[in-house]
């Protein structure tokens, strides 16, 4: 992929996209300098630690990339982790809009759209990134966004999987030290700059041609809800509520490497 590819974002609705950039205001341009600054800064300043990574064994072994499955509320602290090339699904709200230049500066290639499959847009979106996926690039997808609930896989990602080939491996960002916007629907976490970024990753989960794909996106969401009590108890508790049972090998792993 070119240089000039890098800087391009991919949106399935141009026309629309020229029509709300003519709405952009000082205001809201001032607003995206101070976002770009803050992320910029805590990207560099954070300190990752990973357990359970599989993501070079994937490499080697199959030659192949991955999709990253995250929940929305990670999606801020995800920004440190995102290797270039790393194709983004971003949806067209608000915060979405935010993300595409931090997206950008990282190297990611956005994408505009939702992994919801009665979104508008969404299935066009999700057809550039198995394209993006097909051409030997990892992915990243906000598993229960755009809308939520908080923690409810939609089926996009699993969709994704099968179409590109390549397996989906849930991950968990913990930053030690954060800010949560309680009164969002995700709860969404902004990590601090020089904090401990614990980055927890779940088994791979491998989709084939025949597997059902309401399936696969609930063995997803397992995972990320397993990976979450096992990493993040308090966090679960308030934006979960019961833990389930019983807590499988995943969460023992997790156990054992703390």
């Amino acid at each position: 992929m070119s240089h000039s590819d890098q800087s391009e974002t991919v949106d399935p609705s141009p026309s629309r996209n020229r029509g709300r950039n003519k709405k952009i205001t000082l205001t809201k341009r001032v607003e995206a300098m101070v976002v770009m600054w803050y992320f910029t800064f805590m990207r560099r300043t954070v300190r990752i630690r990973v357990n359970n990574d599989r993501r070079d064994a994937i490499r080697h072994h199959s030659e192949r990339q991955f999709i990253y499955a995250l929940l929305h509320a990670h999606q801020a602290a995800a920004i440190a982790l995102s290797d270039p090339n790393t194709g983004a699904l971003v949806s067209r709200s608000r915060d979405g809009e935010l993300l595409v230049p931090l997206l950008k500066s990282c190297g990611c290639i956005p994408i505009r759209g939702s992994s919801g499959r009665g979104e508008k847009g969404g299935a066009t979106a999700l057809s550039h990134m198995i394209r993006h996926c097909r051409a030997g690039h990892p992915a990243v997808i906000a598993v229960d966004g755009p809308k939520g609930p908080r923690g409810k896989v939609q089926k996009g990602v699993a969709m994704l999987a099968q179409k590109s080939g390549i397996p989906i491996v849930p991950v968990v960002l913990v930053p030690g030290r954060r800010i949560t916007f309680a009164k969002a629907w995700d709860r969404m976490q902004l990590p601090m700059p020089f904090c401990e970024l614990d980055c927890r990753f779940g088994d791979p989960i491998v989709v084939g041609e025949d597997d059902d794909l309401d399936q696969v996106a609930l063995r997803v969401e397992s995972s990320l809800e397993r990976l979450e009590w096992a990493t993040d108890p308090q966090e679960a508790t308030i934006a979960r509520g019961a833990r389930p049972v019983p807590i499988d090998s995943e969460a023992s792993l997790l156990s054992r490497a703390a």
